[in-house]
């Protein structure tokens, strides 16, 4: 059975935020100082709530490739953005900027809502083909 133009751009946008995910989440490991300057003060152990939430970006990432556990791992990506939202704010409020990067604290503020972004994305990819979004009557 052929795809419906929906099931073709949402099996490539699951792509794109699978790959990102998976990225992002080597970054964790790969260069955690710019993550762990991000975290709230008031969190406990820094660098390993940047290595948890690279882990389970990885496995968040690796799972929406994956049909069987798809719908569990778009689950946990919103689980995910949900728990980083502290260090996204924290960001914002402190202008914390990136290491090597410079970004106008406005564009950290925009950011904030760009998470609800993430989230749907994640939920829209988690789901079968030919699923759609409306229950059928």
């Amino acid at each position: 059975m052929a795809l419906s133009r929906r099931d073709r751009l949402r099996r490539a946008a699951r792509i794109v935020l699978a790959v990102a995910m998976i990225g992002v989440g080597c970054l964790h490991f790969a260069i955690p100082d710019g993550f762990v300057k991000i975290i709230p003060r008031s969190f406990p152990a820094p660098l390993t709530l940047v290595l948890v939430s690279g882990f389970f970006e990885i496995l968040g990432g690796a799972g929406l490739l994956v049909a069987r556990v798809r719908r569990a791992a778009s689950i946990g990506l919103v689980l995910l953005y949900l728990a980083v939202f502290p260090a996204n704010i924290n960001m914002a409020v402190n202008d914390v900027q990136p290491v090597g990067v410079r970004i106008p604290n406005a564009l950290l503020w925009l950011r904030l809502p760009l998470q609800l972004v993430f989230i749907a994305w994640a939920i829209w990819v988690g789901r079968r083909d030919g699923e759609s979004v409306r229950p059928p009557p």
